[in-house]
């Protein structure tokens, strides 16, 4: 393993602890007397609770507690929030879905929590649910996005009209309008980004202690952040000071934004535990996920391209359509506005843009950000818009985006949305990328697969990530008596490989061989503030918090040296992990010196400690971008697609260990093609119920559906941070589905296909053609 340097390849150092199954998720973890729950919930997608007697199920064998939301009212327990205070574009601010951890008076989606059963094992928990007698009075659903808007459609919430909950602009409208009036030319198109299921590999789960004596709970959930839902939970919910609730995320298998939020099931395990007086655990079964984890994309866009008569792009505008689902979710308004509009100008010179966004309830589940969050499906809309401009106006479609890509002459540029870019080398790597693909020679490979009976097509999609998050991030370095020392960090691995990112890093500043730094996190009552992993934020905000706290632990180590040394700081070097007294064979290494300094405070002894934290500001995001090409092979009796290969060509900025980058990218485009061709959440439309509710009926790509992905990097530094990197995280994802579908549709020579383009889709598509 490597003992210092960044930019390399070093395999994970977690892997062989999760590998061999040492890991520790929240399902991991027993405490003593540990009681198991169960959630109730709606099989229906709208109706009217008239009436819930309990008395049967609390007799139960085993049964503890039953928990009802007239219980809850009774408590005084409070909302779960969203925290988006969204203005519509008159002004007027959002509309609102208060919920309680369980419904009070109405269900709205099916799988929407209405009692909470503790007991002592899972099977009596459920026994019991089965006991409670729930009146239910059927109402009208909508589960459409196309028509939830429509007049005579059943209202999700009687408070909100049209179920339009927000109705939000950005960009300057008449500006835009103007120069539409001027084109020479106007694509018009209607896409849709259809709604997907996360389906991390690790359900959620929660496990809950109350101290009576100390009147603190303590929640141990698999979070994104635990700061986020400490917060939350004890502010908004269990209406107690922020110190009397504790947080812990150990281990987690994946997240993809769904595990950011304050779900019900984490505020009712607490409250729960207080009542019972012991532990209390609830984990999902795999078919309750798909009802109540958020869930991601859900989008009708019509998107309108103006173009001067040489093909120059004047003005972009939009019409999206989001469904919210029946409840807003904690970031859910932000996604498809704040999050989606400002990727909209891509890498392109629009002189103006305008988009318009509106928020849609529907008897759904509710959706939130998942990887990418607003960007994938912006860029899917410029980039399958760019393809029909071409088509229309007869102008190759690499030509196209030539015409119109801002040069890196203009960077820093400012684009039409308001979004400052740093840097970029965006035709650059476009080249790159044709070149490696060999987009030239693809006449050849398509006539070669006309011979087999395929159908074969190239596309391309040039994508821009806008990372996102908080604006500030801490960092802690302790050093400890077995002689390691600790980084303490405000963010949250679910798999992205943090703990050897922020090693490398810590050995590259400290000289500390990397198998003597561990990476700590999770933990509220250790670490006071977070801003928790999502936006694709982590190496940029806690590598500069990291930056800031190591460089604290040097100064005071100079400090110490000089103590320990018997000479001035002014004469005390640092290199390599050594103080030494410069021009002298004299010094001691970092970890030693920590050790000394801390045993001479044991001691008594005045001594300057190694330790430090520190808080560093991030006052700007980065813009990671890339251009993905993609080959796909069509079996036209079948409709079955292929994908012969595959390339990347990616600016993530430095790349602090492209091993873990190029992971992560092949798992975004993984979940790229997945929802382009596979992934259909689908509901009845009478009934509400979510047809494809198992992996029975939500197919996800299995190895044998994916390519090799081969990803290069072209590092263009950002200028924002002093690390020069780019978030890497959801980019994979950015790119792919717009890649694959224009591949698609070039193979197919249709006009337009909407994902997932699923054999069915295809073959009737061709047949539609025929």
């Amino acid at each position: 393993m490597a003992k210092f340097g960044l930019s390399q390849s070093i395999r994970r150092v977690e892997d062989p602890r999760l590998l061999k199954g040492v890991g520790r998720y929240t399902g991991d973890i027993a405490l003593p007397g540990q009681t198991q729950a169960y959630v109730l919930r709606s099989p229906h997608a709208h109706a009217a609770i008239t009436a819930i007697d309990t008395s049967a199920a609390k007799a139960m064998p085993g049964v503890l507690a039953v928990i009802t939301g007239a219980d809850l009212v009774a408590m005084g327990v409070g909302e779960v929030p969203c925290v988006i205070p969204l203005k519509n574009a008159d002004g007027s601010p959002r509309g609102d879905t208060p919920r309680l951890p369980l419904a009070t008076d109405t269900v709205r989606h099916v799988g929407d929590p209405v009692a909470f059963i503790v007991a002592e094992s899972t099977e009596q928990a459920r026994d019991a649910a089965e006991a409670i007698l729930i009146d239910y009075s059927t109402l009208p659903s909508t589960t459409d996005l196309a028509t939830a808007t429509d007049a005579g459609a059943p209202p999700v919430w009687a408070s909100v009209p049209s179920n339009t909950v927000f109705d939000w602009e950005a960009g300057d409208k008449a500006a835009t309008d103007a120069l539409f009036a001027q084109a020479a030319h106007v694509t018009k198109l209607t896409v849709v980004n259809n709604r997907v299921v996360v389906a991390s590999m690790e359900g959620r789960a929660c496990t809950a202690e109350y101290d009576a004596a100390a009147e603190k709970f303590t929640i141990y959930a698999g979070t994104q952040g635990s700061w986020l839902v400490k917060n939350l939970l004890a502010g908004n919910v269990l209406k107690v000071a922020p110190e009397k609730v504790r947080v812990v995320t150990p281990d987690v298998g994946g997240g993809f934004g769904m595990k950011l939020y304050l779900y019900a099931e984490y505020a009712l395990c607490a409250i729960a535990a207080r009542q019972v007086g012991r532990p209390v655990r609830w984990a999902a079964e795999r078919t309750e996920a798909f009802l109540s984890d958020t869930h991601g994309r859900d989008n009708i866009t019509l998107g309108e391209l103006a173009l001067d008569a040489a093909g120059k792009f004047l003005a972009l505008r939009t019409k999206n359509y989001a469904n919210m689902g029946a409840y807003l979710s904690t970031f859910a308004p932000f996604i498809p506005t704040g999050a989606g509009t400002k990727v909209l100008a891509s890498i392109y010179g629009f002189q103006g843009i305008h988009a318009h966004v509106i928020g849609v309830l529907t008897n759904t589940v509710p959706v939130d950000a998942y990887r990418g969050a607003g960007r994938p499906e912006s860029n899917y809309l410029v980039e399958r818009l760019i393809d029909t401009a071409a088509g229309e106006m007869g102008i190759d479609r690499i030509e196209l985006r030539r015409r119109n890509i801002v040069p890196s002459s203009s960077m820093p540029f400012t684009t039409a949305i308001g979004q400052r870019y740093d840097s970029g080398e965006f035709e650059t790597i476009m080249d790159a990328a044709l070149a490696k693909i060999d987009w030239a020679g693809f006449p050849a490979r398509q006539a070669a697969a006309a011979k087999k009976g395929m159908k074969r097509g190239i596309g391309l999609a040039y994508y821009l990530e806008a990372t996102g998050g908080g604006p500030s991030e801490r960092a802690e370095v302790r050093f400890t008596q077995d002689g390691f020392a600790e980084v303490w960090v405000g963010t949250q691995s679910t798999g992205q490989g943090h703990e050897t990112a922020y090693a490398m890093l810590t050995s590259h500043e400290l000289g500390i061989p990397m198998e003597k730094i561990r990476i700590m996190q999770g933990d509220t009552d250790q670490v006071p503030t977070g801003g928790g992993t999502g936006g694709a934020r982590s190496l940029y905000s806690e590598g500069t918090a990291i930056l800031a706290t190591t460089a604290t632990v040097v100064e005071k180590g100079r400090q110490a040296a000089s103590e320990v040394l018997e000479t001035a700081v002014v004469d005390i070097e640092f290199e390599k992990g050594r103080f030494s007294v410069t021009g002298t064979d004299r010094g001691i290494d970092i970890l030693a010196l920590a050790l000394r300094q801390k045993e001479r405070a044991a001691a008594g002894e005045a001594a300057t400690l190694l330790d430090a934290a520190e808080v560093a500001d991030i006052p700007a995001h980065t813009f990671p971008n890339g251009c993905h090409v993609a080959e796909v092979e069509v079996d036209p009796e079948t409709g079955i697609i292929s994908i012969p290969r595959y390339i990347v060509m990616d600016d993530v900025g430095h790349a602090l260990n492209p091993l873990i980058v190029r992971g992560q990218v092949h798992g975004g485009v993984a979940q790229g093609v997945g929802q382009a061709f596979f992934e259909r959440t689908s509901y009845d439309e009478a009934s509400g119920q979510l047809l494809s509710a198992s992996f029975m009926d939500y197919a996800l790509p299995r190895a044998d559906d994916l390519p090799d992905i081969e990803v290069d990097f072209i590092e263009v530094l950002c200028e924002t941070n002093p690390l020069g990197v780019k978030g890497a995280g959801e980019a994979g994802a950015v790119g792919s589905p717009p890649a694959v579908i224009n591949a698609l549709i070039h193979a197919l020579a249709v006009k337009s296909i909407d994902m997932p383009a699923t054999p069915e889709v295809v073959w009737k598509a061709l047949a539609g053609a025929a």
